[in-house]
């Protein structure tokens, strides 16, 4: 008898062959994405407090990025598809970018244009899992997106750790421990998220011979170039192509403040060809195709973007991160369970150590930014969801008085969760007057 489309449907019918696939569960909670908007459901919102940091940016972009953009829509050349690999154009204005003091220039066609540097990751790991047992080496600490990827595309993830007593370095002899034949890839953040570093040239010249042994790719993500404010030059790792071949990564979110424009690249630095015979290429572009495309109208924008945008503006915004990091360090002075190891000479944030045992009812780091975030409604990132434990990302990229008001929420929580001194303060107090009776007593 034929159904009158009137019965409701069971979910635990047999009938029903499909189901949602796990991996997607699996990768995406490894990102920050999923972390920060969970959190964000663990806020108070009846408390009067707005969420600190805010979503929205306080430092702006330029106006020439801004007319760049609408001087593209006006132009009405964005309104159709672009080429999968992004329009020449694009390609070449960000070849002349890169380029700088490369030894050897990139040309458009090393270039392919991607929607921020999340989908180059993306597509770059996606172009070299095509051994099924393949392995990639990511930081610890590092960004998380390379972990949730690598997990969607099955590659094995082995971990290298960065060395806080050298300045965060890389321990080139565990990056090699981590290594077999089956390691196609390693993953170098340069300025450093979340640890807010600048590796010298001597440190990459070295990294790229370590590459080189190993026979593997380095993905040098380079998306913090702009926001160096220390002492230390930033260095291109395409500048040690000729050693090892350098997939560069790239997006002006974070140097022009735009995250939410969604326009980044790829740069293939390879001199010697490698990454054409080995396939990687061909990969990549194949990849291209079946992947959406970026923005036309960001596209058409960016050679603008690039090349008018004046010098000044980077300017103000790396003095302006010069007085965030000074702030944030001298107030987290009156905060004795967060200390920052090493100012950042780079990137938007205070990578600090937890202590724990300084405070009640707070066993880990992920326990201390879940309270923070519901109590205070201050959004701090726990260092287990970047690979480390026991540490704490603080975002400082924002004005002196949305930072007061941040750190006056994290003295209130400190305080109200802190152990008691008064104890050792008798003791220590009961010992003086010991040692003084001592001292008193002796001929």
């Amino acid at each position: 008898m034929a159904s009158n489309g009137n019965e409701n449907c069971n979910a635990n019918d047999s009938v029903w062959r499909f189901k949602g696939n796990g991996a997607t569960s699996i990768a995406a909670a490894a990102t920050l994405r999923k972390l920060i908007f969970g959190m964000f459901k663990n806020c108070n919102f009846n408390n009067g407090k707005t969420i600190l940091p805010s979503i929205t940016h306080t430092f702006k972009t330029c106006p020439e990025a801004e007319e760049a953009v609408a001087a593209a829509v006006r132009s009405g050349m964005a309104n159709s598809y672009a080429p999968s690999p992004g329009i020449f154009k694009a390609r070449r204005a960000v070849a002349d970018y890169l380029n700088g003091e490369l030894p050897k220039k990139l040309k458009a066609e090393d270039v392919y244009i991607t929607g921020g540097c999340n989908q180059a990751i993306e597509i770059v790991i996606d172009s070299l899992a095509g051994n099924p047992v393949a392995n990639i080496l990511l930081p610890r600490p590092g960004y998380p997106h390379y972990d949730a990827r690598a997990v969607y595309s099955c590659i094995e993830i082995r971990k290298y750790d960065l060395l806080p007593q050298k300045d965060w370095e890389i321990d080139l002899d565990d990056l090699e421990a981590a290594a077999d034949e089956n390691t196609v890839a390693m993953v170098l953040i340069n300025p450093n998220n979340p640890c807010g570093n600048v590796y010298s040239y001597d440190h990459l010249n070295k990294v790229a011979e370590m590459a080189r042994k190993l026979g593997i790719v380095v993905i040098s993500d380079e998306v913090y170039k702009q926001v160096v404010y220390g002492d230390r030059p930033f260095i291109p790792m395409g500048i040690f192509a000729s050693v090892a071949p350098v997939i560069t990564l790239g997006s002006i979110s974070k140097g022009w403040v735009v995250p939410g424009w969604r326009i980044g690249w790829m740069a293939m630095n390879d001199p010697n060809r490698i990454l054409k015979s080995t396939g990687v290429i061909q990969a990549i572009e194949d990849c291209l195709d079946i992947t959406p495309q970026p923005s036309l109208i960001l596209q058409e924008a960016l050679p603008d973007i690039l090349e008018k945008t004046p010098k000044e503006f980077f300017d103000k915004k790396i003095k302006a991160m010069r007085y965030s990091v000074e702030l944030s360090c001298e107030r987290l002075k009156d905060i004795p369970c967060l200390l920052c190891l090493k100012k950042p000479e780079s990137c938007s944030y205070l990578w600090v150590k937890l202590d724990t045992s300084m405070l009640v009812d707070i066993k880990n780091d992920f326990e201390f930014c879940m309270k923070l975030v519901s109590e205070e409604s201050v959004l701090l990132i726990p260092g287990v969801a970047l690979g480390a434990d026991g540490w704490v990302r603080i975002s400082i990229g924002t004005d002196g008085s949305v930072l007061d008001e941040i750190f006056d929420r994290l003295k209130t929580f400190y305080d109200r969760h802190a152990i008691s001194k008064e104890p050792n303060q008798l003791n220590g107090r009961i010992a003086m007057i010991r040692k003084r009776k001592i001292i008193f007593l002796k001929p």
